[in-house]
């Protein structure tokens, strides 16, 4: 499948179509939207505006969101219609996020990651007490909370165990790397997150431990295209697993009222 095939597949599944526990989906003539059942942020994950009419949806979208009492994220990407986007947004006030790259790679049978059998030390993780160690490495590695990210992956979790799936590796008792994924609903891709390591266990292989274990769940529930928005420091390690680079994505926070 070649680079234009695989975004249009990605569009369409993950941004045009896609489903998110939690939210509640809402499509116009110009955004799908997602509101928080749960009093959290929302977001916009695909929009149809042109250089014409985007302020005004921006601005429509906005209010929409403020009568709701809800911040939310307007997801841009590179490829995303008028070009400057993401510029009008900055411009509308919102705040810009640090460009990430959006990984994709198809899985088949012969697929490295799902011959590798070296996950010694692994650990999948299911209750509330690994999910809470997640949530110290993350405090630990970005020095800010992570508190709300506990809450929702524990839920998610509960409320539906066949489409979260999340692993660490453990040295003396301490978590010290973790990843998870979800398997999105409707759709042949799983979304994987995290990867995160404390400083002094990196280089041991870790990261690509994480994301074979993933890659070999995702592969035998029936989803063979992982996606994941890479950091500068992960985008090597996928690319030297297979992945490739489709577009750059951008987080545009509302402003806060």
């Amino acid at each position: 499948m070649d680079k234009n095939e695989l975004i249009s597949r990605f569009h369409k599944e993950l941004r045009h179509e896609a489903q998110t526990q939690g939210y509640i989906r809402e499509e116009t003539e110009y955004v799908v939207r997602h509101i928080s059942k749960y009093d959290e942020n929302g977001f916009i994950i695909s929009s149809n505006v042109n250089e014409g009419n985007a302020r005004a949806i921006i601005r429509h979208e906005l209010n929409y969101f403020s009568n709701r009492k809800q911040d939310f994220e307007w997801k841009v990407y590179s490829y995303d219609k008028p070009d400057n986007l993401k510029d009008i947004l900055d411009q509308e006030g919102f705040k810009i996020g640090s460009p990430e790259a959006l990984m994709v790679m198809e899985l088949d049978d012969q697929h490295p990651l799902l011959t590798n059998s070296q996950l010694l030390g692994l650990k999948e993780i299911t209750d509330e007490q690994g999910i809470q160690d997640i949530v110290v490495l993350e405090d630990t590695i970005w020095n800010e909370s992570h508190a709300e990210l506990g809450v929702k992956l524990w839920r998610d979790k509960q409320n539906n165990p066949d489409s979260l799936f999340l692993y660490g590796i453990y040295e003396d008792g301490q978590l010290v790397c973790a990843a998870w994924m979800y398997l999105e609903p409707n759709s042949s891709f799983a979304s994987l997150w995290g990867g995160s390591t404390l400083p002094l266990f990196r280089g041991k292989g870790y990261y690509t431990k994480l994301l074979t274990a993933r890659a070999q769940m995702a592969y035998e529930k029936g989803h063979p295209f992982l996606t994941v928005d890479a950091s500068p420091m992960s985008r090597p390690i996928l690319e030297k697993c297979g992945f490739c680079c489709l577009a750059y994505s951008y987080e545009c926070q509302s402003p806060t009222e």
